[in-house]
């Protein structure tokens, strides 16, 4: 994530926040000679009269007007869960494998799973073992903010591991997905084999049969 900066602004009651950024959290106003009662107590105030966004414990939004950056939902999810990465269907939008936009933002931890619904948005965290936490790679968002998103191929398999169901023919075709040049079929494959799961591997076969097929329909 790119460094953050601070300001101090100097009105007697006013808070040190920071400039410029989506969200940011209260450890970070807690550093140097600051008094740590003071400060929650001002990022208490400022979250009562609307103008900062509690996300979750030690993690804050400015509110509209104040906020000079709207947080994309991709960076807040990073930020809600570490270590996290957006998969699933909301990466499968992102890289326009799926037609249909999505309310949620799903992402992978190795932490505990959860949900959260905030000012900003609904997010979902699903669980993975560490082996499988990877795939995924730093992506620049809107107003230069950077998110961990899934690959593409990440994102489906994934999709296909958490997902009841997910290998059967009907599943697949309500998926509609959309696999152009942009979807590495050899890294799908490669990938796969991590998972070590016999619904990964019947679903990555229907998968690989439908982009076969959707070839030599169009020779």
């Amino acid at each position: 994530m790119p460094r953050q900066r601070v300001k101090r602004l100097k009105g007697k009651n006013e808070p040190a926040i920071v400039e410029d950024e989506p969200v940011f959290e209260t450890s970070l106003l807690l550093s140097g000679d600051v008094d740590p009662v003071k400060v929650r107590k001002q990022l208490s105030r400022w979250t009562g009269n609307g103008r900062l966004y509690r996300l979750r414990r030690g993690l804050y939004a400015l509110a509209p007007p104040y906020r000079k950056v709207n947080a994309h939902p991709f960076v807040v999810a990073n930020r809600m869960v570490r270590p996290s990465y957006v998969s699933l269907q909301s990466a499968l939008v992102f890289h326009g494998l799926i037609p249909e936009s999505v309310p949620v933002t799903t992402s992978i931890t190795t932490g505990r799973p959860g949900e959260f619904s905030t000012p900003l948005g609904a997010f979902v965290f699903r669980h993975v073992q560490t082996p499988l936490f990877q795939g995924f790679r730093e992506v620049e968002m809107d107003n230069r903010q950077l998110a961990f998103v899934a690959t593409p191929e990440k994102a489906l398999l994934d999709l296909l591991y958490l997902e009841k169901g997910s290998d059967s023919e009907a599943s697949l075709a309500e998926l509609r997905l959309d696999m152009d040049d942009g979807f590495d079929l050899e890294e799908f494959e490669r990938l796969s084999r991590s998972f070590r799961s016999g619904k990964v591997r019947r679903a990555v076969e229907g998968v690989i049969d439908r982009v076969r097929d959707n070839l030599l329909s169009v020779l």
